[in-house]
Order: structure tokens, then sequence, then C-alpha cells
């Protein structure tokens, strides 16, 4: 793997893994733009290790409140805001986690077409758009109820088609259940650690059946990449957001959508 490669590789990943603009449609792109080959399966575990550490970095302050209030909640039986937030983010990672098992066989045959996720990238892109349009909540991460959660957390289960994007629909989803800008984006985030950590422990555990030459180097730098690159984008999207808003992703969205259609149909 060159050092272009890589770079690419990596900033795509720590960028695209949080942004609402759909991972797996650029990551299609690659090849149709370029002659690498395949970075192979260590290297892809490394850029979401450096995905997941970013996020709970950022986030390290609120998951140490939310990790002590949920373990006494145990206890007591009692939820303040950060039990309640925790125990969404974990029951909000159940539909996502049982979609994948029973329907990721299926997804990875019939739904990875690019034409799948060109039209998926331009609808749910739509959508995205609409729900920033009309929003109308200003409520935070920690005022949901679990009419919210479920909600979201169905959505979720719809990032399993590419395309769609998983901080997209999460976004989108709680917008339209009234949280604001920043609300929706941050609870999207704490629910990327549940399933970034699910889908790393999937790919390890192909990488052991593997027998194969581990480029460790690479495996560095890919990780770093990819973690600087998704601290820096969580930190400025939240900032930017509060400005601006999802119109310039959605926008962002067609045009990358109407590319795959231009390619591939």
């Amino acid at each position: 793997m060159d050092w272009m490669q890589l770079v690419v590789l990596s900033l795509l990943q720590g960028l695209t893994e949080f942004l609402p603009i759909s991972s797996s449609a650029h990551l299609i792109l690659v090849p149709v733009l370029t002659s690498w080959e395949d970075q192979g399966l260590a290297f892809d575990v490394a850029l979401h290790i450096g995905s997941l550490a970013a996020v709970v970095l950022y986030f390290r302050q609120d998951l140490l409140g939310m990790t002590r209030s949920w373990t006494r909640s145990l206890v007591t039986r009692r939820l303040d805001e950060d039990a309640r937030l925790a125990w969404a983010v974990i029951l909000g990672t159940i539909p996502v986690g049982l979609a994948g098992l029973l329907l990721k066989d299926w997804i990875a045959t019939e739904l990875r077409g690019p034409l799948v996720m060109a039209w998926t990238l331009i609808g749910f892109g739509l959508l995205l758009g609409y729900a920033d349009w009309q929003r109308r909540g200003n409520r935070s991460e920690h005022q949901m109820n679990w009419k919210d959660v479920a909600v979201i957390a169905f959505a979720q289960a719809l990032a399993l088609i590419p395309g769609t994007s998983r901080s997209g629909i999460t976004i989108t989803a709680a917008l339209l259940m009234g949280l604001s800008r920043e609300g929706a984006a941050r609870f999207s985030f704490l629910l990327s650690i549940p399933v970034i950590t699910l889908a790393g422990l999937l790919e390890t555990r192909g990488l052991l059946q593997e027998a194969q030459a581990v480029d460790w180097s690479a495996i560095f730098w890919g990780a770093l990449l990819s973690g600087v690159s998704a601290y820096l984008c969580i930190h400025y999207f939240l900032a930017f957001i509060k400005r601006i808003g999802m119109q310039p992703f959605v926008v962002y969205r067609l045009l990358l959508g109407g590319l795959l259609l231009y390619f591939f149909w």
C-alpha cells in the first residue's frame, strides 16, 4: 500500500463515519477512480479502531458520567439523565444488531450494488433536508423519551442498506422527533460507539481466520490518521451545524448520488 492510498482511505473512514454522507458510497468509488488494490481486512480493522478511539476520546466526560449513573441505576433502580442516556444508547443498538445478524448476507448479495447506493443517497438525503428544514424542536439528547429512542433505534437499522449513512439516518430521525441539531448529532455519535465496536469485532474475527502478513506501519498510520480526522470531524461538525444546518450535506449527497448514477447506470 502506498502513502497516497493510506492517507485517502484513512481520511475517508475518519470523515465519512460521522458525517451524514455515507462511507460505503465513497469506498465504492475508490476502485473506480483509482487502480488501487484492496487494502486488506487488517487495515479496515485499524481504521475502525481509530474512529472508535476518536469518538470515545471526544465524549470521554459524557461516557464517564453515563457509566457511573448507569451502574448506580442497576442498584438503586432510579434513573437520572445520564443513566437514561446510557440506557438509550444500549437499547438503541439492539435493532441494528439484530438486523445485522439476520440480514447481513442478504444485504451483501442483494443490496450492495452502486445503483442502490445512489438512490439511497438521494432519497435519504432529501429526507434529511426535509427534517432539517421543518425542525421545530430544541431538546437535547438528555431530554429524549423512550418513543424517541425507539424511532431512532429502528431508523439506525436502515443504515445497513448501503448508501443510507448511519449518522445521516439517525440524525434525520432525531430531528423529526424534535431534537435540536446538536442534540441529534451528539446522540448519533454516542450510538456509533457500540456499532463501531461490533463492526470492528466482526472484522477482527474474520481477520483471525485469515493467514496473511500484516503491514504494521500501515496499521499504525492508518489508525492514527483515521482517529485524528474523526476527532476533528466531530468537533467541527457540531459547531458547523449550529450555524448552517444540514443543507450542505444534503446537496453533497445529491451530487454524490448523481455521480454514482453517471458511472454505473
